[in-house]
């Protein structure tokens, strides 16, 4: 009897392991399933909501492109004085600055609210106090991790475009992997609900309407807040305010979306800006205007080399001048960048700008400029497992062939158009056509991609790449994994001659590292050959 209740059990145990077995397997199966692309497409946004301050439009993240890299991308658009409800969400995210400059808040779980408004407040309210609040411009990169509260406010006198990547195969969002911002505030629209044909979006219409029938509430309109779930009065005693207050939290009656307008301005305590800090966001504002112009001189003119490094020169010295400026403020206030104290969760830094030339990892001014941003310049990526990529080409230009070893790539163009090609590990072209400003492009780990500027104002993207020390190998360029290759290998893999492959090696050694300009055109080497 013994021996058959064991072999029962044993049985038992072996049937079950190998269901789990099988769905594992499945769930893995599936997940690679979703990285066989054939062909790769250049994706423009498909939803579009808007609000009464600005306009927020998002990528279906149901593509298979965004699958395979397992991220979700969505544009928001503030108009000036206009803010982005607080929200906070399901997954880390990397926020670029298109353009424009504003206010960032952040709320660190467990945190102090450090900025504090003065005593001498208004007689019977209590002095204001929020956690530290942070200044954006444009080409910063901002990194917030999942869950942390945000909001944005746009204090300027033009928008600001937004460009948010959510990694929703992110180890830090243990939900599934559609997109959810969970907003605090207001009567949002869900971001990525196409067209009312979202079944998430359905599915939760359908939940509140019961919801409040089985409550027997009668309003006029739903709220889609956090707030608006609770029962009303529960709210009323947790808080220990009247339910009229809670209504509004609740925002039952709200029609005014996402982003809302600011009645006068948004008073929040923080260091004010100086008349001479907004003057000099402004004024980078039209120096890039200005830069992007010489460009296309510079282009036209197809040579001027010393004019180039005139300018540059210019331009460095008015930067210096600038940085100085700054140290002189920063002295004079009493705030420096720098304060001696180790980075802690408290005082972590959730911004860096990454449109500065002066910090360009590579730079050839007859080609253009990259920069990176990694967990080595901004240490909350390691957290995030994220980093970012800016390039910007000139026309013609070359960022050589190359793939990204251990990280998915998106590509957004921020401005131009550029000649790209993919290559799968079939040798087949998954993706060759132009992308143009506006568009994003995946580029999943070990493809090899290639891009050429083809308009006459360059091409300038941004990258988001889903490791915090994202890492490419070039084809071409100093750095090629060709030259480290030995030189008879080279003759007998690809069938050269010695000359040839030493040829070869001696152009790479001559080439930039990553960009490059080419020295002469196709045709002409046709001709030549």
């Amino acid at each position: 009897m013994a021996k058959l209740i064991l072999l029962y059990t044993s049985l038992c145990l072996l049937v079950l392991f190998n269901e789990c077995l099988a769905t594992k397997t499945s769930g893995q199966q599936q997940q690679f399933n979703r990285c066989q692309l054939d062909r790769l497409d250049a994706l423009e946004p498909n939803n579009r909501i808007k609000a009464e301050a600005g306009v927020i439009e998002s990528w279906d993240p149901n593509d298979r492109q965004f699958q395979c890299v397992g991220v979700a991308v969505v544009r928001r658009i503030i108009e000036p004085n206009g803010l982005l409800l607080p929200q906070y969400d399901s997954a880390p995210q990397l926020i670029y600055i298109q353009s424009g400059y504003g206010i960032l808040g952040a709320v660190l779980p467990g945190c102090p609210n450090a900025y504090q408004e003065s005593q001498q407040h208004q007689q019977g309210q209590q002095p204001d106090q929020n956690q530290k609040i942070r200044n954006f411009r444009l080409g910063d990169i901002i990194a917030l991790p999942a869950g942390v509260a945000y909001w944005l406010y746009n204090d300027g006198d033009s928008e600001v475009v937004a460009l948010s990547l959510l990694d929703t195969n992110n180890q830090a969002n243990q939900l599934d992997k559609n997109p959810r911002h969970f907003y605090l505030a207001g009567n949002p629209e869900d971001e990525f609900q196409l067209q009312g044909r979202s079944p998430r979006g359905q599915r939760r219409q359908q939940q509140q309407g019961q919801g409040r029938r089985e409550r027997g509430q009668q309003q006029q309109g739903q709220g889609n807040n956090l707030f608006s779930g609770f029962r009303t009065e529960d709210l009323a005693d947790a808080f220990n305010v009247d339910e009229e207050t809670i209504r509004n939290l609740q925002g039952f009656q709200e029609d005014r979306k996402n982003i809302v307008k600011v009645k006068g301005r948004l008073q929040v305590v923080r260091p004010p800006r100086s008349r001479e800090e907004r003057e000099r966001l402004e004024r980078q504002e039209r120096e890039q205007e200005r830069e992007d112009e010489r460009e296309q001189q510079r282009e036209s003119r197809r040579g001027g080399r010393e004019e180039r490094e005139r300018e540059e020169r210019q331009q460095e010295r008015e930067e210096e001048r600038e940085q100085e400026r700054e140290r002189r403020e920063s002295r004079r206030g009493g705030r420096g960048r720098d304060n001696g104290i180790e980075e802690t969760l408290c005082t972590l830094r959730l911004r860096e700008n990454i449109h500065d030339p002066s910090r360009a990892d590579v730079y050839n001014p007859q080609a253009g400029r990259i920069s990176t941003l990694n967990s080595h310049n901004l240490p909350v990526l390691r957290w995030l497992q994220l980093s970012a990529e800016f390039g910007r080409l000139q026309r013609d230009a070359i960022y050589v062939p190359h793939w990204n070893r251990n990280a998915h790539s998106v590509i957004y163009v921020v401005k131009g158009r550029a000649q790209v090609q993919v290559v799968d590990d079939f040798g087949q072209a998954v993706f060759d056509d132009e992308l143009q400003q506006g568009q994003i492009l995946t580029v999943p780990q070990n493809f090899a991609v290639v891009k050429r500027a083809s308009s006459s104002e360059g091409f300038e993207w941004v990258a988001f790449k889903t490791n915090d020390n994202a890492q490419i190998s070039p084809l071409a360029g100093q750095n090629s994994v060709l030259r480290a290759i030995p030189a008879d290998v080279l003759a007998n893999a690809f069938q050269l001659s010695q000359e040839d492959v030493s040829e070869l090696k001696s152009n790479l050694d001559q080439q930039e590292i990553t960009i490059v300009r080419p020295s002469r055109s196709s045709s002409q080497r046709k001709a030549i050959a």
